[in-house]
């Protein structure tokens, strides 16, 4: 047995220590697959022993048991997630790597992102000419290889030393994150979590924070859309954005921005929120914001003639059915009525097409260019990228040649589709390949067929399109 390789390593896993194994590679992976096959044996008996005649007393020693087992687990999966990120024995393509996670571990990319984030924190650090040094946390880090802390528990030990301001001490730092490692071997995280806000009030009773602190903690998350087309908006403004957001909300106080005569019932919260859309909306008509991709940064709408036409005749006739919403550029869903009246103040692109054939039928834009033309298609054609499985929208993907604009591809728009900048690498350095069939972009490994991304069409989905569709035509 060698000391643990964390070193100077003080508090309750101070006395951690693992096994550094000198045997070679193909040795390691014969051990290795051998101990995995072990564990899928015995929970193979685990899964076929009954145990409803066992008593709850034992069923207790059994969830204990299994709850070590899976903390245990999810520290080896940190080390594995680690080495991948930063392989001590190869050079790999993260990008490949991500991907390759993605579909084998079935997990959404920002939990790999997560997983690779704390892998970084918790895992001995690599230097270039140096030894190896000791993870950022290492209490944290000789926590989690003992199985003694779980997923949540990490949250909570990291979401308390990362509020911790830099006028606190490194030295008072590593102080609480011992602490609450050893409060989070005792007690639950809902309570490390508790412990966290009075330590860090202890440590900083003043409330100082720098610039740089309240850098690191500003954010806004924008949540899925829900059923209603509504999305949940939570997160930190810094002192500017909220001077800015301030002289906006006074400018939408009771009776402004309403129609004439109209009676202002908004609750607070109401005007809050048409603050925020009144100055997003101004910002945007004020074409101030640059160019993304081609275009002025404005909103990008697809829509069918049909569906247009009705909408237009269901504002005057109640009694006409409103047709499905449009999609946006980014992947949502926009109301025919506030696709209606917003199309004369803020949304510059508009992409029109048949019902039917989905060819483009009108493109309103304020400057003629052949990009910005051939981005539209790729919005209302691919909405978002064309690799199957990926849920980027349009506003985030890159536009890629097939063929391969490298390979004598054409800039053509029945030759261009949606990609994000991530699968766009991976297929221009020919990690994966890419045909179109019959109109669409089909992606392979090289192991497998070609398939097509059904994951921005729904009604694909339900109607269980092949892959690739039929009536196949290459290019």
């Amino acid at each position: 047995m060698l000391p643990c390789a964390y070193g100077g390593i003080v508090g309750p896993f101070r006395n951690l220590e693992v096994w550094v194994p000198t045997v070679g590679a193909e040795q390691a992976r014969e051990r290795i697959t051998a101990a995995l096959n072990a564990i899928d044996a015995a929970h193979t008996q685990l899964r076929t022993t009954p145990s409803d005649l066992l008593g709850n007393r034992f069923r207790v020693d059994i969830a204990e048991r299994l709850e070590d087992q899976d903390r245990v687990n999810r520290g080896l999966m940190y080390r594995v997630f680690a080495e991948i990120a930063d392989p001590p024995d190869e050079a790999s393509s993260v990008a490949l790597m991500r991907s390759t996670l993605w579909a084998r571990l079935r997990i959404t990319p920002n939990e790999i992102t997560r997983r690779f984030k704390l892998a970084v924190r918790i895992r001995p650090r690599r230097s270039l000419t140096g030894p190896t040094l000791a993870p950022e946390l290492p209490e944290l880090a000789a926590a989690v290889e003992a199985g003694a802390v779980g997923e949540e528990h990490i949250r909570a030990v990291c979401r308390a030393i990362d509020v911790l301001p830099g006028c606190v001490s490194p030295v008072d730092a590593a102080i609480a994150e011992r602490t609450l490692v050893e409060q989070a071997a005792k007690v639950d995280a809902g309570i490390v979590v508790k412990l966290g806000q009075r330590i860090a009030d202890y440590l900083n009773p003043d409330g100082l924070f720098s610039d740089d602190d309240r850098a690191r903690r500003r954010g806004l998350r924008l949540g899925p859309q829900g059923p209603d087309g509504m999305s949940r908006l939570t997160g930190l403004l810094d002192p500017q954005a909220r001077a800015y957001f301030e002289a906006i909300e006074a400018a939408v106080r009771p009776g402004r921005h309403q129609p004439d005569e109209a009676r202002d019932e908004r609750s607070p919260a109401q005007c809050c929120h048409d603050a925020l859309k009144l100055g997003l909306e101004t910002a945007i008509a004020s074409r101030g914001l640059g160019v993304h991709r081609g275009h002025p940064v404005t909103v990008v709408v697809t829509t069918t003639l049909a569906e247009l036409d009705q909408a237009a005749r269901a504002i005057d006739h109640p009694s006409t059915p409103t047709p499905a919403a449009a999609r946006t550029g980014g992947g949502s869903r926009l109301p025919m009525r506030d696709l209606i009246a917003m199309a004369a103040k803020t949304i510059h692109y508009l992409a029109v097409f048949d019902e039917h054939t989905e060819r483009p039928l009108y493109l309103g834009r304020q400057k003629r260019t052949a990009t910005a033309d051939q981005r539209l298609i790729c919005y209302a054609r691919d909405r978002g990228c064309t690799r199957p499985g990926c849920l980027e929208s349009g506003y985030r993907c890159e536009v890629r040649h097939a063929p391969d604009w490298a390979r004598g591809g054409s800039t053509d728009a029945d030759k261009l589709f949606f990609a994000c900048a991530a699968d766009h690498g991976m297929a221009s350095r020919g990690e994966l390949r890419t045909r179109v069939v019959d109109g669409r972009l089909g992606w392979t490994d090289g192991a497998g067929p070609l398939e097509i991304n059904h994951a921005h069409h729904p009604d694909e989905l339900l109607r269980g399109d092949p892959d690739p569709p039929a009536n196949k035509k290459t290019a």
